[in-house]
């Protein structure tokens, strides 16, 4: 293992914006696979936590959000996936989630998106970004590889359910997800699937999804969820919401989407979660952070939207 001060100066590097060497991610992802080998499909996060969307790429911003939330390992943190593709800056935004992560395993949860995928990151710009970055697929192997590892959901304090996507109708209890086994690449369909690619809609029951993966769920799903496995709430990520998050179903289900102008040109808030000692929420939102110098010359993002 290596030893803090190399991951302490390896997150200070990250932090100012520099990038680790093909060989420092090929150890950073066998240790962060150590780790993650041994997190449970729903991982049980302690209060007090600040719960993040969708980031997508978006380094500089990723950097807003830790200045407007506090640094780990001040503050505690779990992540709802979509670290990469789409924003300029996936290599840089993984490489320092995953360090955090390594150095501070246990104050920061890092959940699996439906982009933690091989298939996904190759149409939406990590694989492309890896190849221009290290000029070999490698680095995007060893983060595609250590992504089936990231637990699927996470349950802070026994009460509020979080995850990247939504509901599925085979899954009716929390069991059922512990059950699963999730070292593999995303299905195209079933329970896994489901959860990393299902948004809530205003339709009771259970819809086709315009995604062509998941399913639309309605208010009655999520309120039955809810009640048979002892919830508060469904806290997901996984759709641009313009004020940084925003309630559905009756609150029984809150959407947080933590990447500001997502795309660079949505022009909505970037939004995160505070939940205190007791369980008291707090919304944060947060405009995009200035662009660094010759952003304008890089490669435009994908045009479609998932």
């Amino acid at each position: 293992m290596a030893s803090y001060g190399d991951l302490d100066a390896q997150i200070a590097r990250l932090k100012s914006g520099e990038r680790l060497s093909e060989e420092e991610i090929r150890v950073l992802c066998e240790k962060a696979r150590e780790l993650l080998v041994d997190e449970n499909n729903v991982r049980e996060v302690k209060c007090p936590v600040t719960v993040c969307g969708d980031v997508h790429g978006q380094f500089y911003d990723l950097m807003e959000l830790f200045r407007i939330g506090g640094d780990v390992p001040d503050t505690n943190y779990l992540f709802m996936g979509d670290y990469v593709d789409r924003g300029y800056y996936s290599v840089e935004t993984v490489s320092l989630l995953v360090a955090l992560k390594v150095r501070y395993p246990s104050r920061i949860c890092i959940l699996r998106g439906n982009h933690e995928s091989r298939q996904i990151t190759q149409v939406y710009g990590f694989y492309d970004e890896c190849l221009r970055k290290y000029a070999s697929p490698a680095v995007w192997t060893y983060f595609t590889d250590l992504f089936d590892y990231l637990p699927l959901t996470g349950l802070v304090e026994n009460q509020i359910f979080c995850l990247h996507g939504g509901l599925s109708p085979n899954v009716e209890t929390l069991d059922v997800i512990r059950a699963m086994d999730r070292i593999q690449e995303v299905p195209h369909e079933g329970s896994m699937c489901d959860l990393l690619w299902s948004d809530p809609d205003d339709r009771m029951g259970w819809n086709a999804s315009p995604r062509g993966a998941g399913y639309n769920f309605g208010p009655d799903v999520s309120a039955k969820f809810n009640e048979t496995n002892g919830l508060t709430l469904i806290a997901r990520a996984h759709q641009l919401v313009m004020e940084g998050y925003n309630w559905s179903h009756e609150r029984h289900v809150v959407t947080i989407f933590s990447a500001p102008n997502y795309c660079y040109r949505c022009g909505n808030q970037g939004g995160i979660l505070e939940l205190d000692d007791l369980l008291n929420y707090t919304f944060l939102q947060y405009d995009p952070a200035p662009r660094p110098e010759g952003f304008h010359k890089l490669p435009r993002a994908p045009d479609y939207f998932l």
